[in-house]
């Protein structure tokens, strides 16, 4: 797994279950598969073994993770969960944005249609 860039902002424990998150969406962690125990991604990560705690058991009981007395923290097994991840994610970056660009002073048109342009551009590069 890969260090994060911890935003102050934000707490710890809740970019770690994003991490997680994206880590299942990318495909980096696989539905069904164990994840490091607490103590191992603190030290990964360099944070605190109790925010770890804290992450796993927030994961548990949004009903991503699911632990097995003895044999560790795994992704939990539903089909859905990984449309469901992208969905939420994707959601918060829309939301995230859209505002930024509001207090920008653009539109909803000028949002979209910078939108619009810069997708083109990027395919455009992409050639």
């Amino acid at each position: 797994m890969n260090l994060l860039d911890f935003d102050h902002g934000k707490p710890i424990y809740l970019q770690i279950i994003d991490y997680i998150k994206k880590q299942i969406i990318t495909d980096k962690l696989k539905i069904g598969e164990k994840v490091p125990s607490q103590r191992e991604l603190a030290q990964q990560l360099k944070v605190n073994p109790n925010t770890v705690q804290r992450a796993y058991r927030e994961m548990e009981g949004m009903g991503l993770t699911e632990t097995i007395r003895g044999q560790g923290t795994f992704i939990v097994e539903r089909r859905e969960l990984l449309r469901e991840l992208q969905q939420e994610m994707a959601n918060a970056l829309l939301v995230s944005f859209i505002i930024e660009m509001q207090s920008l002073g653009y539109d909803d048109q000028e949002i979209l249609g910078l939108v619009e342009k810069y997708q083109k551009d990027l395919k455009e590069e992409m050639k």
